[in-house]
């Protein structure tokens, strides 16, 4: 598919680059031991070193670099063995330093890549520049008072890994799914929550437009963007307005931009800043960071089945396809859900794609109207598990299944317990089937005459007809079988 988009007088082709920030999952900061709980009561959790008193020195949180090298593990990345806290200059009021300790030319994390997949089964690998550590921000508060802008300090030195992609991402859709995918490595890796409602989660877009061919264009950054929804909706007004300003003859400028989600447009927020204005220099209170080729082997031997190597598993242990497969590995615990309800029983091994749709479908779908994450379902592995059993051994049909699904989502039921309860058993006895289709039959004589004058597809009728006499117990199999026996011999 091609990603050129048709302006008004050319072909024009976007090129996007993300900055993601990800809150380091840990107790306590980057250079400090104050807690990072979210939620807290303003300025409950900041040390002298976060609101930078005069004498204050930082002190590195090995934890925090432990979980950095896990990330650049994780994202096929290069692990730099030597890399250097610099101090990053500029003036907000939520900046108690007036510099924020970042890295620049020596990052923790190397060069890298993680591949995106589509819904067609092919994939695209998205380049990673580097993963670099730096300490958040405090967050200003303007609605709190109409003449006063009050600071909170607790977000002050919260450990951030900043990932850098190159510029290989070429539209909304790509993006999303980079997003979705660095997000779902970090939480296989535990080194972030994921979550982007709290901001633990949170990406600059950086975007500009060429036409095919040509060298990049000017870019703009759209800040802080902490939902992949509105991600797409930025990128895709941004990539519209760029394209007018051209074909009207204007010039694009390079700026730093806000999203407004109200309105869905975006607005300069200053003008794009460079390195050389930030004035980096290494920070003469933090030595240069020396990890041994020991440790990262250490580290290495830690980390978990990830999404690529799980995808992996599940096409060549359970026949799934890419794209099924893609889906379950998204999220750790839509993936954790999966091998919960295929370890039920053994014969579900052989049925797994019968457990994908049930999840990825019917149980999706009753957990999205409750607005429920798959952690927190009613129904669990086993009992999800236990009802597949009972589809494929012919206890109940799909039919009714979806009707006992409903139920153990409203009660939390065994599947077991509801069938015997509401008396749901699939009917096999074949006399008691002959006798409904007979019953069918005699009633439908003009029905049957059309049939046998070649109108095949009345069956369905017929069927249907005969399901609604066993109230959707009849085994629609035996049943079929049945139907096509009597009906060939009134010919």
């Amino acid at each position: 598919m091609s990603n050129l988009i048709k302006g008004k007088k050319h072909d024009w082709e976007t090129v996007i680059g993300l900055e993601i920030h990800a809150q380091v999952k840990s107790n306590s900061k980057l250079f400090s031991s104050s807690s990072t709980t979210f939620g807290s009561k303003p300025n409950s959790q900041v040390s002298l070193v976060d609101a930078a008193m005069p004498g204050m020195l930082p002190v590195i949180n090995k934890y925090c670099i432990e979980q950095a090298i896990k990330t650049g593990i994780g994202l096929n990345a290069k692990i730099n063995n030597y890399s250097i806290f610099d101090r990053k200059n500029y003036f907000y009021a939520d900046l108690p330093q007036g510099y924020q300790i970042s890295q620049y030319k020596h990052p923790i994390v190397g060069e890298g890549k993680v591949t995106i997949d589509f819904k067609d089964g092919s994939s695209k690998d998205i380049r990673i520049v580097r993963l670099h550590l730096e300490q958040d921000a405090g967050k200003s508060l303007h609605d709190q008072n109409p003449t006063k802008t009050y600071v909170d300090l607790n977000r002050s030195g919260v450990a951030l890994m900043e990932i850098v992609s190159e510029p290989d991402i070429r539209n909304a859709d790509e993006a999303g799914l980079y997003i979705n995918k660095i997000r779902s490595i970090l939480m296989y890796l535990d080194t972030c929550d994921g979550n982007m409602q709290e901001g633990s989660l949170r990406a600059d877009v950086n975007i500009s437009v060429r036409k095919p061919g040509d060298d990049y264009g000017t870019r703009c950054e759209i800040k802080n963007l902490n939902s992949i929804k509105f991600i797409k909706q930025a990128i895709n007004y941004e990539v519209k307005r760029q394209i007018e300003v051209l074909e009207e003859g204007g010039v694009i400028e390079q700026n730093t931009l806000l999203f407004n989600t109200s309105t869905g447009k975006t607005r300069p927020m200053r003008s794009k800043e460079e390195a050389h204005d930030y004035r980096y220099f290494p920070d003469p209170d933090l030595l240069p960071l020396v990890i041994g080729q020991s440790e990262i082997e250490n580290l290495k031997n830690e980390i978990p089945e990830l999404p690529d190597d799980r995808k992996k598993r599940y096409i060549n242990e359970y026949n799934l396809s890419n794209y099924d497969a893609s889906v379950l590995t998204s999220d750790k615990s839509v993936s954790d859900f999966f091998d919960s309800v295929i370890k039920v029983d053994s014969r579900l091994k052989k049925s797994s794609k019968i457990v994908v749709n049930w999840i990825t479908s019917e149980l999706f779908s009753l957990l999205n109207e409750n607005d429920l994450e798959i952690n927190n379902s009613p129904i669990t592995p086993e009992n999800l598990g236990k009802l597949v059993k009972l589809i494929i051994d012919d206890v109940i049909s799909g039919k009714i299944a979806k009707d006992v699904l409903l139920e153990m989502f409203k009660t939390k039921k065994d599947p077991d317990k509801i069938i015997e309860d509401k008396g749901l058993k699939q009917v096999t006895d074949t006399s008691l089937i002959e006798t409904i289709v007979d019953d069918v039959i005699d009633e439908n004589h003009k029905m049957v005459d059309q049939y046998l004058l070649g109108k095949d597809k009345l069956l369905g009728f017929f069927v249907g007809q005969a399901m609604k006499k066993s109230k959707g117990k009849a085994n629609p199999k035996i049943l079929n079988e049945i139907l096509k026996e009597k009906l060939s011999k009134k010919n």
